[in-house]
């Protein structure tokens, strides 16, 4: 592929998860790679490659006579999520933690829990929720490893979607805990923080379960 079909292939990977995530495309719904190439304006080179790749992360399946289709969500699939989240964000804090204690800037986090929290005040659940996210992802940044960054990838996306489609905890109870959290990495406190994210991330997984259980069994 040129350089311009790898952008475009990363702008339409980005826009088609996007309506995965919102459950604009439902699980086991077809996507077919000339609708697209009309729909976001581009050739199929770059529609096929943001398929391969969205296949490669999990969101998409290859079915018999079907082609790509949107993959079913599982309650399997929550729990191994539950379980990698547990072990790489649990890691993340505490190497964050470590990394704030020899010098590096955690400032970022104090900023995103005020807008969070702003957010949260106000009322505005969607914006508190993508500020939350945005939390989670600048403790890996934190760490200032790349192979976890890119680990990473594919459970945000799996987590946008499985936390859109299920029940989620209180906002006010994650904004609590995330201070708490914080407070724990800006400090240098490496085993606290490992804790915390732990005991955060488990927090969530039965409501998660039991939210995405009924809709299973619709």
């Amino acid at each position: 592929m040129t350089e311009s079909d790898t952008a475009m292939a990363a702008q339409v990977y980005q826009q088609i998860s996007n309506t995965i995530f919102s459950g604009q495309l439902r699980p086991g719904q077809r996507l077919r790679e000339r609708e697209l190439s009309e729909q976001y304006g581009v050739s199929r080179i770059p529609v096929r490659e943001a398929i391969h790749r969205l296949e490669q992360d999990g969101f998409l399946v290859t079915a018999p006579r079907r082609g790509a289709v949107v993959r079913r969500l599982t309650l399997k699939d929550v729990d191994e999520l539950f379980d990698l989240r547990v072990l790489l964000e649990s890691f993340a804090a505490a190497r964050a933690a470590e990394r704030v204690a020899a010098g590096a800037d955690g400032s970022v986090l104090t900023e995103t829990l005020a807008q969070s929290r702003a957010a949260l005040e106000a009322g505005d659940a969607a914006r508190t929720s993508e500020l939350n996210s945005a939390f989670h992802d600048q403790i890996v940044a934190l760490t200032g490893n790349a192979l976890l960054e890119r680990s990473m990838r594919p459970l945000r996306g799996l987590n946008r979607w499985i936390f859109g489609l299920s029940v989620n905890r209180p906002l006010e109870l994650s904004a609590h805990e995330h201070d708490d959290l914080a407070d724990a990495i800006l400090t240098g406190r490496a085993q606290l923080a490992e804790s915390l994210s732990a005991a955060h991330v488990e927090a969530g997984r039965m409501p998660v379960t039991e939210g995405l259980a009924r809709i299973l069994m619709e």
